[in-house]
């Protein structure tokens, strides 16, 4: 897939566990995990906002897209 989800660089950067996002953002362990994975076929605005206030970034912070 030619979009990347950089999550888990988001979150190392600001030293947050996915434990710590998971309570921030009101989203389910299972949930936050399928995406920091690369699995999820689909985001909503909303989550994405929310992931990016808490972890104080923009949106290519987290999704990048690499020509395939």
């Amino acid at each position: 897939m030619p979009i990347i989800v950089n999550l888990d660089v988001m979150m190392a950067k600001r030293k947050m566990s996915l434990n710590e996002l998971s309570e921030k953002v009101d989203l389910s362990l299972s949930n936050l995990s399928i995406l920091k994975t690369g699995k999820a076929k689909a985001i909503r605005f909303s989550t994405l906002e929310a992931i990016c206030k808490v972890l104080e970034c923009q949106p290519g912070d987290i999704l990048e897209f690499v020509e395939g």
